[in-house]
């Protein structure tokens, strides 16, 4: 592989050489690599992503589209690091350069590190500002995404999540019952939007400061802003701190106004709740695919494997959720 990245990056930047090229933790449907590149005009720090051994939910962008948008959004002023060169076949998958930002994107560190106590207190604003932007993006530039399905965007949230739990072939009844509900008790309607698909801590880059990029594109699409205003409240995001209901880091009040300041928009915390639900059980869903993964051998990985163990704490936090609701 390092021969043929060097050959890649010897056409964007010149002649020269990979130095400490290694795999690192970076998802769990995704390689990730970092690198550096010394050429003629210094050394510039790089980050790989390439194709993994599969996809969490039904509607993942190829890594093509992927960089296409990270394009895209890069120049409408989104945080995102500046994407490089795509690659289609390397060593047989295809992957994408982007340039190396530095941060932290470990969940549980900014949820509970002194360090980004200040950062943390800045999150809620930086958090709505980003979405604003990516939700006033026209949907006519993203085009080349794939097509919504019929009907609402719940709708085919809903009928993606049915899909998911079907091809389980394995009763999972909590999840059936919060899909029922969520079915029997749709939202209103809200004019679609770009989505990113996984807003949260964990695909946000932080330092002492604050926010510094959005990562992890890969399951962007055509849907309900509430989608993405509601997915870093689901609870395994808050990596622990289970008080803080906005990914373990603040109130989601604070959030919410500052992005209903910034859209001009009425989003109601209320409508967040139907959002959450669904996210917790999506989650749970592709918490149980990406673990048989490993148990079907496709590709053998202790950390697919403990993924399935999370399910049950879906499912407990959708039943928990419904009860507290009266559903």
């Amino acid at each position: 592989m390092k021969e043929a990245l060097e050959k890649a990056l010897a056409e964007l930047y010149g002649p020269g050489e990979i130095q400490g090229l290694r795999r690192v933790p970076g998802g769990a449907s995704k390689e990730a690599w970092v690198l550096d590149y010394r050429s003629g005009d210094g050394v510039h720090p790089l980050f790989l992503r390439r194709a993994g051994g599969g996809v969490i939910y039904e509607g993942t962008l190829s890594l093509e589209a992927e960089f296409r948008l990270l394009s895209l959004v890069h120049a409408e002023g989104v945080k995102v690091p500046r994407p490089l060169l795509y690659l289609p076949d390397l060593e047989g998958r295809e992957a994408f350069l982007m340039e190396r930002l530095e941060g932290e994107t470990i969940g549980a560190r900014v949820v509970r590190r002194p360090e980004f106590a200040a950062a943390r207190a800045r999150l809620p604003q930086s958090m709505a500002a980003e979405l604003a932007r990516i939700h006033r993006i026209p949907l006519d530039k993203v085009a080349f995404l794939p097509e919504p399905g019929p009907g609402e965007p719940w709708q085919a949230a809903v009928s993606m999540a049915y899909r998911d739990l079907d091809g389980l072939g394995e009763p999972h009844p909590a999840l059936e019952w919060a899909l029922r509900w969520l079915r029997e008790h749709p939202p209103r309607s809200r004019p679609p939007v770009l989505v990113h698909g996984d807003f949260r801590i964990g695909n946000l880059m932080v330092d002492q400061e604050g926010l510094v990029a959005v990562l992890d594109w890969e399951f962007a699409h055509i849907g309900d802003p509430r989608e993405d205003l509601a997915w870093p409240l689901v609870r395994a995001w808050r990596f622990g701190e289970d008080g803080k209901r906005l990914g373990g880091i603040g109130e989601v009040e604070s959030f919410l106004e500052a992005y209903n300041a910034l859209t001009g928009g009425d989003v109601s915390l209320e409508e967040l709740f139907w959002w959450e639900v669904l996210g917790n059980v999506r989650w749970g869903l592709g918490a149980l695919k990406q673990a048989r993964r490993h148990l079907s051998g496709v590709e053998r990985s202790v950390e697919l494997a403990i993924l399935g163990r999370l399910a049950a704490e879906m499912e407990y936090e959708v039943l928990a959720l419904l009860e507290e609701s009266g559903g």
